[in-house]
């Protein structure tokens, strides 16, 4: 554990890539394969469930500490990271545990799961105590399912790769599914991961996919398109769908659903199986899960109702359809066909799609218009057709890994997001680098119009992103001159603040007191120029949701 707690301080400590690239390699070059395949694992953005719950943690930490829970909340509300929080209150332990990651993670902590409080209050203290501050908080956030450290996969990828001398593309062919729930990392599977190629590597992935080929941010005005991306005769261009974007691997007979976060997802779309008995074995499709109804895609928010489900009743199967739609075919009869260009995928997924016809999986249409011009101007029929905009795909791009460059490229045309003037009525301190600061706000709009006898703020969105530090910091001074009350780590303000939101999308939802929900809000600016009294109101939503 101590091993792996110094890389993570190392990790912490820069933001430089080569730096962290080094420390990486560092690890891995020492590591016993049973360690390094559960530090990948952490690094690569694997996050077992929560083992211990926080309730209980902080419980025993006030036990172990003989700490009354004012000053442990306050402690918390200034450090603003629970595991580093309870490392810095817990008397320092001379000790410093010299058993590798695999152990710690394999033999003390995944039994943590489910064990009563009694059992939980005589070993945590036992296990705390045999480790060194550093290794203490680290322990803590693999226990609450909350370890991060600034690396990407990307750069984990690169670390393996240099080491093992083997080209990174393929080492992210292996890595695909590695951090899924359903995987429980090994020293097998980690040497796998550095091995040598093999010429049975290909016809031995069983159900796994390929790593996604991610798309760039297109945010120029469609005047300069020619100029940056020549004619559009050089462009495939579809919708941006608005749903879960997956791969669907048909192999050896049976049927595997992935989706882009690399989860295995099979199970919890049924009604697609049936695709197992129609597509050829050997055969990979890029697309995008929607829920379809009434000839047209829906919004995302009741493809969510699917996602969060543990039992999919057959209610919900009717009321909530899903089907593919298919944009890419990324291998056929067995064959990899990334290496061939977007134009030639295409025609061979249409070929595959008409020789295997199914109302389940449907080709994505592309668009065509006679110039930029063209296209934006069917660009402003999205949201009434329920999409995000367009894709621009290069006629000549090959299907890359990640978000790259190298092999052709992607583009998101995506339209405006929806916008409104909301007041800043709640505040909570941010995490990391941010947590002596005031970052996270949940904003309200008004319930009735100007002019009004009586109208009340109501909370619908919270949002931490889109100022700049400086911003962030003349936001946190207001906040704490207004306070108005205390709820744990959350204050009450005053409302003087008013901001412009901006999200993706809207929906009804029973669940919000507002009667609304919004899909990725962010502050687009702080709206010096508008008074509280001058903030939009809940009609203003629900006209969005026509």
């Amino acid at each position: 554990m101590k091993a792996f707690a110094d890389l993570y301080g190392r990790l912490d400590a820069t933001t430089s890539s080569n730096a962290k690239l080094q420390a990486m390699q560092d690890y891995f070059r020492d590591a016993s394969a049973e360690d390094a395949a559960w530090a990948v694992y952490f690094l690569a953005g694997g996050r077992p469930r929560q083992l211990v719950p926080t309730r209980l943690l902080r419980e025993q930490a006030m036990t172990a500490g003989h700490l009354p829970e004012w000053l442990f909340e306050e402690s918390y509300q200034a450090v603003g990271d629970l595991a580093e929080t309870i490392a810095l209150l817990l008397p320092e332990s001379h000790h410093s545990s010299e058993e590798g990651l695999a152990t710690w993670v394999e033999d003390y902590l995944l039994p943590l799961r489910g064990l009563p409080p009694e059992e939980l209050a005589a070993r945590l203290p036992a296990l705390w105590s045999r480790l060194d501050r550093q290794s203490l908080m680290v322990c803590i956030k693999l226990i609450t399912g909350a370890f991060r450290v600034g690396v990407s996969k990307l750069l984990v990828t690169r670390a393996l790769a240099s080491l093992a001398g083997l080209d990174p593309k393929r080492v992210a062919q292996r890595l695909v599914g590695y951090t899924d729930l359903s995987h429980r990392p090994s020293a097998a599977g980690y040497r796998r991961l550095v091995a040598e190629e093999s010429d049975r590597e290909h016809a031995e992935r069983g159900g796994q996919p390929y790593p996604f080929f991610l798309a760039h941010a297109l945010q120029a005005p469609h005047e300069q398109f020619e100029a940056l991306l020549g004619p559009v005769e050089n462009w495939l261009v579809e919708w941006k769908w608005d749903g879960i974007r997956a791969q669907l691997v048909k192999r050896d007979g049976a049927l595997w659903i992935w989706s882009r976060g690399e989860e295995l997802v099979t199970d919890r779309f049924p009604e697609l199986h049936a695709l197992a008995e129609q597509l050829p074995d050997g055969t990979v499709i890029d697309g995008e899960l929607v829920v379809w109804k009434d000839d047209r895609v829906q919004p995302f928010a009741l493809l969510q109702q699917r996602i969060g489900r543990k039992t999919l009743s057959r209610k919900l199967l009717e009321d909530v359809p899903v089907r593919m739609l298919a944009y890419d075919l990324l291998e056929q009869a067995g064959e990899d066909w990334r290496s061939q260009p977007q134009h030639a995928r295409r025609s061979a997924l249409e070929a595959l799609l008409a020789r295997s016809p199914s109302p389940l999986l449907q080709l994505s249409p592309t668009l065509t218009g006679r110039d930029w011009q063209d296209l934006a101007a069917q660009r402003e029929a999205s949201r009434s057709l329920g999409v995000e905009g367009m894709m621009l795909k290069a006629r000549d791009a090959l299907y890359g890994v990640g978000r790259t460059k190298d092999m052709g490229v992607w583009w998101k045309w995506k339209i405006d997001p929806f916008s409104v003037d909301a007041v800043l009525i709640y505040a909570q301190r941010g995490h990391g680098r941010r947590a002596s600061l005031y970052t996270d706000f949940t904003f309200a709009v008004w319930d009735a119009e100007p002019g009004a006898s009586e109208r009340t703020l109501v909370p619908f969105a919270k949002a931490y992103s889109g100022l700049t530090d400086e911003e962030m910091r003349q936001v946190d001074a207001v906040i704490r001159k207004t306070t108005v009350e205390k709820f744990g780590p959350v204050r009450s303000v005053t409302p003087t603040l008013v901001f412009e939101l901006g999200f993706e999308g809207i929906a009804l939802s029973k669940r919000h007191k507002s009667g609304v929900a919004v899909r990725f809000p962010r502050m687009l600016r702080w709206r010096h120029d508008k008074t509280v009294e001058d903030a939009d109101t809940l009609a203003t939503l629900q006209d969005l949701l026509q």
